[in-house]
C-alpha cells in the first residue's frame, strides 16, 4: 500500500471513489414531447424508509440534465450482468441511447425490461451538489426480478453470482 497524503488531487478523489463498489443503474424519464432521456449513474442511495426516498446524482453538464430538471417522475433501473453493455451507452454523451429498442414504456417513462429492481419514482427535492444535482425521488413502485445486480468496483463490473453468503 502507498503512502497517504492529505492532499487530495481529483485524480486522487476519483481512484478513491472508484475503490468503493456501487450498484450500476440507468436513469429514466420523457419530456413533455415524449422524448426519452436516460443516464447511467453508480451515486444512488437509500435516503429514507418513511417516505421511501432514494438519492440519485446527475452531473450538471449532461445533455439530459435540463429534462431531469424539468420533470417530476423517473424510473430508477438496477442492472444485471447482461445490462453492461447498455451502462456504457447511457454513460456516454453521443449515444444513441434509446435506439436499440431495449425499452418500452410502462406509466409513461421507458422502462427497461427483466432488470432485478426497477424503481419508480416521482420527485421529492432537488439540490445542489457542486457540479452535480442530488435528485431526491420518493419511491412509489417497486418491481424485483430476483436476478442478481451488476457492481463496479476499480473501473470494472463485477458479477454478485456465487458470492452470496
Amino acid at each position: 500500500m502507498t503512502a497517504m497524503t492529505l492532499e487530495t488531487t481529483v485524480e486522487s478523489f476519483k481512484d478513491a471513489m472508484a475503490a468503493l463498489p456501487s450498484g450500476v443503474t440507468i436513469v429514466t424519464t420523457c419530456d413533455d414531447a415524449w422524448r426519452p432521456w436516460g443516464f447511467t449513474a453508480s451515486a444512488i442511495t437509500s435516503l429514507s424508509m418513511d417516505p421511501p426516498l432514494v438519492l440519485i446524482c446527475l452531473a450538471k453538464s449532461a445533455r439530459c440534465h435540463p429534462a431531469f430538471m424539468a420533470l417530476d417522475r423517473w424510473n430508477i433501473h438496477i442492472l444485471g450482468e447482461e445490462h453492461t453493455e447498455l451502462a456504457y451507452r447511457f454513460a456516454s454523451r453521443d449515444a444513441d441511447k434509446f435506439g436499440t429498442g431495449e425499452f418500452n414504456f410502462h406509466s409513461g417513462l421507458p422502462t427497461l425490461p427483466d432488470v432485478p429492481v426497477r424503481m419508480e419514482c416521482r420527485a421529492y427535492a432537488k439540490h445542489d451538489g457542486g457540479d452535480h444535482t442530488i435528485l431526491i425521488g420518493e419511491v412509489v413502485n417497486v418491481e424485483l426480478s430476483g436476478a442478481s445486480p451488476v457492481v463496479y468496483q476499480n473501473r470494472k463490473f463485477h458479477s454478485l453470482e456465487g458470492d452470496r453468503t
